[in-house]
Order: structure tokens, then C-alpha cells, then sequence
């Protein structure tokens, strides 16, 4: 795979990127959301193709079945040695909503809202936390596919590999049992979710957040 070749595609894909964010004054009537659209991902397909020629870590997207709430998804983590659990709000659209106000969201005030529960299976690590959407720009899979608001799948990731090195010491070690791990990145508008693990399941309810914590937690202790 030509590299070089990729890496001037990726330049002039940054080019015109650039070129379309800077012209968004809302009287241009030639400049769509398409366009945007258009440009992101296609340096998004240029970094990742990049970095996998490299042999490097990248994000690509993950088949996933829900979408969360961009604005207050309120991720919460629940994990023990053997389970975990990630609780977030979904997106749905409120037909009420006028867009002449913002409407709080206060997960302990027992609104009943669309929720989703994942199960991780065979969870070896999970992190909550830093970067927000703020500060993006400095996670170590910027520029290397990292796409907001979505969940993802890292190729060749490195935290993967670290977490092997240390298991590699004892004497069961199995590194067939390792093949089938994936590291997963959730980017969220206040916090980022990270995990390696085999696989995940999906569950959707309508409930308070109160009430699907309690049942998480009936599953985390069963």
C-alpha cells in the first residue's frame, strides 16, 4: 500500500475540511450539511486507512444498534470483577419541543425517559472520565479515525496489547483467549468510556435511571 499516496489524499481531504468549516456563513446557500458531512468523513476514511497501512492504532466505526442523547446522555458504569454495565440516555426526539428553550435533565429526579443497558462480556478493564468534548483534540486516537458522539471499535489497539503483556506472565496464560478481545471507545459530550472486552449486549427501557440502576445492580450481585 502506497503510503505516501495516502498521505497526500489525507492532506488535501484536511484541505477541504478546512475550506468547508470555513465558509459557514448561513447565507451561503451552495453550502449544505451534506458538505460537512462529506468532508469530516472523508478524513476520517484517510486517517484510519493511514493508520492501518501504518500498522497503527485507529477507531473505526462499531455496528451498534441505539444511538445516545448528544446533548445529556448521563453515562453511568456499574462493574464488579466479573460484570459491567454502561447506563446512558437515549436520543428521541421530544415532538413538543418548540427549540425556543433548554430543558435540564436530573437523572435522580425519577422522570422516566428511553435508556439504554450494555453489558461488556468478559470485561477485562473499563475507565470513565476525561476527555470531554472540550478536549477531544487530546486523546491518543485524534487523528486517527476518532469520530464524536459514537461508538467505536480500536484496530491494533495498544491498551489491549498492554493488558495482554501483563496477563502473559501467568502460568494459564491463553493467547487464543485473547484474539476475540476488542477495545471499545464511547465518546460522550462530558466524558469518555473505554473498555476491552469480548463482546457487549444492548437492552433499551423506559424508566428513571433510579430504576434501571437498581436492576443493574441486581444483575452486577447475581
Amino acid at each position: 500500500m502506497d503510503i505516501d499516496a495516502i498521505e497526500r489524499r489525507l492532506a488535501a481531504a484536511r484541505e477541504r475540511e478546512q475550506a468547508v468549516y470555513q465558509n459557514m456563513d448561513p447565507a451561503n446557500r451552495d453550502r449544505t450539511w451534506e458538505d460537512d458531512l462529506a468532508a469530516a468523513e472523508a478524513v476520517l476514511q484517510a486517517e484510519r486507512e493511514l493508520a492501518a497501512a501504518k500498522g497503527e492504532e485507529h477507531a473505526v466505526p462499531l455496528d451498534f444498534p441505539v444511538h445516545w442523547n448528544l446533548g445529556v446522555p448521563t453515562p453511568h458504569v456499574l462493574q464488579s470483577d466479573r460484570k459491567t454495565f454502561l447506563i446512558f440516555r437515549l436520543d428521541e426526539q421530544d415532538p413538543d419541543w418548540d427549540g425556543t428553550y433548554v430543558r435540564l435533565v436530573d437523572p435522580g429526579d425519577g422522570s422516566i425517559v428511553p435508556l439504554a443497558l450494555v453489558e461488556f462480556l468478559d470485561c477485562s478493564s473499563a475507565r470513565l472520565g476525561d476527555p470531554n468534548n472540550e478536549v477531544h483534540e487530546g486523546h491518543p486516537l485524534n487523528g486517527r479515525g476518532l469520530d464524536g458522539y459514537m461508538p467505536q471499535r480500536v484496530v491494533n489497539s495498544r491498551w489491549l496489547t498492554e493488558l495482554e503483556a501483563i496477563n502473559r506472565v501467568h502460568p494459564c496464560y491463553d493467547q487464543a483467549r485473547w484474539r476475540d478481545r476488542n477495545h471499545y471507545v464511547f465518546w460522550f459530550c462530558n466524558s469518555t468510556f473505554e473498555c476491552v472486552a469480548r463482546s457487549f449486549t444492548v437492552e433499551t427501557f423506559r424508566e428513571s435511571f433510579a430504576d434501571l440502576l437498581a436492576r443493574a445492580c441486581r444483575r452486577l450481585l447475581s
